[in-house]
């Protein structure tokens, strides 16, 4: 029975609300990723993260190493101000 409650509390602890998604109708994540790529000077992604409040958050190095961390809107894919 232990085991049960233990297992529910768990699941429930991880559920994820419906809310942590991009809306229906955003860019696809590629097509974003893909505008970053195309950027002169890029050089690689290190982390790419959704938002519960609504938006990407990317982090990628440029090839001459500066770290960049942008937030996009699911819906423009552009930047946030």
């Amino acid at each position: 029975m232990k085991s049960l409650i233990a297992a529910a509390f768990l699941s429930a602890a991880f559920a994820v609300p419906a809310f942590a998604q991009p809306p229906a109708g955003s860019m696809p994540l590629s097509e974003i990723l893909a505008n970053i790529e195309a950027e002169a000077g890029f050089g690689y992604f290190d982390e790419i993260d959704w938002d519960d409040d609504g938006y990407w958050e990317i982090e990628y190095y440029r090839a001459d190493g500066a770290k960049v961390e942008i937030d996009i809107d699911p819906a423009s894919g552009q930047a946030r101000r």
